[in-house]
This record gives structure tokens, C-alpha cells and sequence, in this order.
């Protein structure tokens, strides 16, 4: 699949910022197996160009209902961004909480998948509603690349 525009998005952005201005910018989907690569490595660009990031390895305390944490942090957030790597795929797959975050996301127009090793044919046979999504691939342009459009995208 080709990289589509993500300017409906940002016009969807823009106006929820305006409705509720102490949101995070972007809660970041991922698979729990990639919590310390990729999954890091993406919240820690994007933290370096000053974007809010809602990451459940940060943001859900020890002693926190984790499923709790997440739900607040879905609902205070500008954007949800789903980072599909083979390991997310295997946990879509057995319905777990990355399946529960990704149903809450499915639901807003506020969404950009970020493919990871793997391919937007891989994602649709999981998910063909996030594949349908306008998004990004690491194998097109380097994830420091994909960070600076996610800030992009959500500054206003």
C-alpha cells in the first residue's frame, strides 16, 4: 500500500485541540513485545521534537489498573498512532489489550498505522480496517523521518 495524505486527520486534530487543550498529542499503540525497541525508540524521537506522548511503559504507574491507565490515556489524547510490527500482529490476533486499544482507535478518525517489518498486505490480513488507514512505512523512510511527520502532524 502506498503512503496516503494525512491531512484529514490534522484538521480532526486541530479541532479537538481546541475542545480540550490539555490532551497529550499522541497515544502510542504497540505491541508489548516491542515496548523496549521499536516501541521506545519511536517514543523517544518523538519526545526529542517536544510531542506529548502517551506511553504505557511512562504513563501506567506500579499500582496503577493498567486497563484503567489506558483508557485515560486514550481519551485524553489528540491522535492514536499504531505501530504494526510482527509482534503486534500475533497479539491482534489473541485479543489482548493491544486489541482492546486498537478498537478504541478503529472508532476516531484520528489514526495512523506505522508499519514496522512487516507490510500493509500483512496488516489487512489482520486488520483490514487499519490497513484502509492512511500511513506510514518504516521500510519507505527511516522512523526519525516518520517522527518528524507525526510532529508535524500534530502541531498546533
Amino acid at each position: 500500500m502506498q503512503v496516503r495524505a494525512l491531512t484529514p486527520i490534522r484538521d480532526n486534530v486541530e479541532r479537538r485541540a481546541n475542545a480540550q487543550p490539555d490532551l497529550r498529542d499522541v497515544f502510542l499503540c504497540h505491541a508489548w513485545d516491542d515496548r523496549g525497541g521499536a516501541a521506545k525508540e519511536l517514543h523517544d524521537l518523538l519526545e526529542a521534537l517536544r510531542v506529548k506522548v502517551w506511553f504505557s511503559e511512562k504513563d501506567a504507574g506500579l499500582g496503577t489498573l493498567l486497563m484503567r491507565a489506558i483508557d485515560r490515556g486514550l481519551a485524553h489524547s489528540r491522535i492514536g498512532v499504531v505501530l504494526v510490527t510482527p509482534a503486534l500482529l500475533r497479539r491482534l490476533k489473541s485479543e489482548g489489550v493491544a486489541d482492546k486499544e486498537l478498537a478504541v482507535l478503529l472508532s476516531r478518525e484520528l489514526l495512523v498505522p506505522i508499519v514496522h517489518n512487516t507490510s500493509f498486505e500483512e496488516l489487512y490480513e489482520v486488520s483490514p480496517l487499519l490497513a484502509s488507514r492512511g500511513g506510514l512505512n518504516t521500510a519507505e523512510e527511516p522512523l526519525a523521518d516518520i517522527a518528524a511527520k507525526l510532529a508535524d502532524l500534530v502541531a498546533i
